[in-house]
């Protein structure tokens, strides 16, 4: 049986990576691209590691092969769907064990070519883990600016244009914010957002600089690594203003506007607010916000949000940064990306890649 180490899978042809972890491992983090063809569902799992720790190895085995045996047929036939006609399986689970090892033999005995991931699911993070700190180069290009001020529709303008921007708050599944997550789900997993960030780094190999949304230590559910954070905190720093009628306009699209009319919207922005509440000191913010959550004029909410909690709460997030800060004024996402262009090539920091993200 033929084994792929992480490091020999980027310069592999037409690899196609097979996930055979149970759906449950699977979500918590995976190797992005990679398909997920489970061996056993999650209850499955449960069964067979209940028995393991009751009745020992040879017992959970037994149990395994009359739990999989039925389902080679199947199985083997959506990995080859999944491989099509040039791809080649590379057949991964936890730490490369028993699973991955089956499936590979049962690939090998139907006559299709395949690999199995020396290591698994564990060797991958171990190793990016690793890579994360040295792919990450010495100057990174912060962009700071209150909320709704598009920081992220910025980035993406950059990226279009070939700058080596790395989407923090995309790769956390987080808008980074109390509200953050409305819309979005849970966010990602620690594992996943290693993995994503990984995945960048290496695309960019090590560019001159990044370019980064300024973020707290933690976005949703994540933590950046310490390494980013020291890179971010000593940047070149880039502070977007916009009118407040812009930031509200854009708030009120990016959190209100499509999602307002669903069924679990109202409960999501009441929790979230009793948290945020907490904080705001003026009894009379308080008031207004209640009132507005009460008739359900989130539209309302906006700006005294903005004014009463979370543009002076970046005013004092500002002092954790240091050295000077370059202000850009504009009107528009796309005038406040021509002047930090205009910026960065004074700078004589270009776009590294004509690739779009």
């Amino acid at each position: 049986m033929r084994e792929i180490t992480i490091e020999e899978l980027s310069s592999a042809k037409n690899p196609v990576l097979i996930d055979v972890r149970s759906p449950i491992e699977f979500q918590e983090g995976a190797i992005p691209g990679a398909v997920n063809v489970p061996l056993f569902t999650d209850e499955e799992r449960a069964k067979i590691g209940t028995l393991y720790k009751k009745e020992g190895s040879d017992a959970a085995k037994w149990l395994a092969m009359e739990i999989v045996s039925p389902k080679i047929p199947q199985l083997l036939r959506s990995i080859r769907e999944y491989a099509g006609p040039t791809g080649m399986p590379v057949v991964q689970c936890w730490r490369g064990g028993m699973r991955s090892k089956a499936v590979t033999s049962f690939l090998e005995f139907s006559g299709i070519t395949a690999r199995r991931l020396q290591g698994g699911y564990k060797a991958y993070r171990q190793y990016i883990l690793k890579r994360i700190p040295e792919l990450l180069p010495d100057k990174s290009v912060v962009i700071h600016g209150m909320t709704g001020t598009g920081k992220t529709e910025v980035l993406h303008i950059l990226a279009q244009k070939g700058y080596p921007v790395v989407d923090l708050e995309h790769m956390a599944g987080h808008r980074g914010s109390i509200f953050g997550a409305i819309g979005l789900g849970e966010g990602n997993t620690q594992k996943m957002f290693d993995a994503l960030l990984y995945e960048r780094l290496a695309e960019l190999n090590k560019p001159p600089y990044t370019i980064m949304e300024a973020e707290s230590k933690r976005i949703g559910r994540i933590v950046q690594p310490d390494e980013l954070m020291d890179v971010k905190t000593n940047g070149i720093h880039i502070q977007i203003h916009l009118p407040i009628e812009v930031r509200i306009s854009h708030i009120e699209q990016e959190y209100i506007t499509q999602y307002k009319d669903e069924p679990w919207y109202y409960e999501k922005v009441k929790e979230a607010l009793v948290r945020i509440m907490k904080r705001i000191k003026s009894q009379e913010a308080k008031a207004r916000l209640e009132e507005c959550l009460a008739e359900k004029n989130y539209s309302g909410m906006i700006r005294i949000l903005l004014e009463s909690y979370y543009d002076p709460m970046y005013e004092h997030k500002q002092l954790e940064y240091s050295g000077d800060f370059k202000d850009i004024h504009a009107e528009t996402f796309e005038e406040a990306a021509a002047k930090i262009e205009e910026y960065l090539k004074e700078l004589s920091l270009g776009p590294v890649t004509p690739v779009q993200i």
